[in-house]
């Protein structure tokens, strides 16, 4: 058996039934305990979210401010999962997978906001100073000592993980869609190259892998406080340029936004053969795919953002958890969805071909893009949208990855582990997609696993402290 052959089977094990059953479950749990806050107080996650953007925040040592926290989290969501992984489920699995993938970030926004919740709630501070926290400190605190083995496991599978969803799959993206803009401008990136892993590679692509190695070096040595700085100015820039591209795109093929939505909801739970019905794509397949995707792209369930909200100068932990809601709907209903609709309306428009039943990626939804832009500027808007995206990622990523090493062996231990991070963003460039996205899926769905064990034995945690905020906000407005 060859080792794609087993991270295939290791990947079909950690995202079958069992594991679907357990991360959509636990959302759907959350939501109907607490009344399903993501919904009845949307309004109020607006106004105490996007509508504190601008306010000015001092956070203290060792802390970063409620809104750099959730745009550190939103960094490592917001990434290459937006737009190749989007692409690669709808392809893979029909335009039924956006159905799932929506379905699971509504239930996965109560899954993100409780993990924020418990993140602030049992964070400690590290012999550095900096706030700490995650799904081992939840684990270690809130469950006691025995259940410490679990938090174990989480940071085991974490610190493995980062080297897929943050770190080859983000980077070998970006190569992917900067070697084909520069194609589309006349440029031919095979034809300075070399042999490597078995397959030609472009010189461009180790190119981009140590320019990208070197940026995430030069900002990890700032810590936390680095990141969240970055983060701040570089989601929301890259955030609007994609929207935009993609509202020019929507307006111009307007007239196919309802076919898009009947494809959507119509081959939700079976394939037309038209979509490849004939090629093998099973209802099992449709419903996998856009969980699966939905899932790497918010992250709700894996335990990874908490890392992130666990540093914020924010005391109240369910005002710090309005930003988990807030996250999930950016990134997947909003973005994700973006995606979706470009792809499927250039489908419906004829513009491009999707092989439904293969694969899809950045060439695919940069066509989508160029039937309107055109061809360069397609390929552009995509390579520079891949690049903002994924580069933030794999900033955050190489944080969450360091805090389960630093956990495991030590505040010291952690230079050692990003030293080995940033060699392996070079490595991640150049490597084959395929095998890259199967190894990140199968990392996130073993990762997934202790967190939402956790998430659920301490559910009486938040829905406690979400019922005694929600009744005491009541009794404040009653006053006023």
């Amino acid at each position: 058996m060859t080792f794609s052959e087993i991270i295939t089977k290791l990947d079909n094990f950690a995202w079958g039934p069992v594991m679907l059953i357990l991360l959509v479950g636990t959302g759907v749990y959350l939501s109907v305990r607490m009344r399903f806050p993501q919904f009845s107080h949307f309004g109020y996650v607006l106004k105490n979210t996007v509508g504190k953007m601008f306010k000015k925040h001092e956070a203290g040592h060792g802390e970063i401010s409620p809104w750099q926290a959730v745009t550190t989290a939103l960094a490592a969501t917001v990434g290459t999962g937006n737009i190749a992984g989007v692409t690669g489920a709808i392809v893979a699995g029909g335009p039924g997978a956006v159905f799932w993938m929506w379905l699971s970030a509504l239930f996965g926004m109560a899954t993100k906001y409780s993990e924020a919740v418990l993140a602030v709630k049992y964070r400690e501070r590290n012999d550095q100073g900096d706030w700490v926290g995650g799904p081992m400190y939840y684990i270690k605190n809130g469950l006691g000592k025995n259940w410490a083995w679990l938090g174990s496991i989480f940071c085991v599978f974490g610190a493995f993980a980062a080297f897929g969803i943050g770190n080859m799959a983000q980077v070998n993206t970006i190569a992917t869609s900067v070697n084909n803009a520069i194609d589309a401008f006349g440029g031919n990136t095979s034809a300075v190259s070399f042999q490597l892993f078995n397959q030609t590679i472009p010189l461009t692509s180790l190119i981009i892998g140590i320019i990208m190695a070197t940026i995430c070096a030069l900002v990890l040595l700032g810590g936390i406080k680095r990141i969240g700085s970055v983060t701040e100015k570089l989601v929301p820039v890259m955030a609007v340029i994609y929207i935009l591209a993609s509202i020019v795109v929507l307006v111009c093929n307007g007239r196919y936004i309802g076919t898009a939505f009947s494809w959507i909801f119509g081959n939700a739970f079976s394939v037309q053969a038209a979509f490849g019905g004939a090629v093998g794509i099973t209802t099992k397949t449709i419903i996998q795919k856009g969980v699966a995707r939905g899932v790497f792209s918010n992250e709700a369930g894996l335990g990874s953002s908490p890392m992130a909200h666990a540093a914020t100068s924010e005391k109240n932990p369910v005002m710090q958890g309005l930003y988990g809601i807030f996250e999930v709907f950016m990134d997947t209903i909003i973005l994700c969805s973006m995606t979706a609709l470009v792809l499927l309306t250039s489908a419906a428009r004829g513009g491009v071909s999707p092989d439904w039943g293969g694969e899809g990626g950045t060439p695919l939804i940069s066509a989508a893009f160029g039937t309107v832009l055109g061809d360069k500027t397609g390929a552009l808007i995509i390579a520079v949208g891949i690049t903002l995206f994924a580069l933030s990622t794999l900033l955050t990523w190489s944080l969450y990855g360091t805090r389960c090493f630093e956990y495991l062996f030590g505040t010291k231990a952690g230079r050692i582990y990003q030293i080995v991070f940033v060699i392996v963003v070079v490595i991640g460039a150049m490597m084959k997609i395929g095998l890259v996205w199967d190894i990140a899926d199968m990392l996130n769905g073993f990762m997934a696993i202790p967190n939402l064990i956790a998430l659920l034995a301490l559910s009486p945690v938040v829905i406690r402290l979400t019922r005694e905020h929600f009744k005491d906000k009541k009794h404040k407005e009653e006053a006023a």
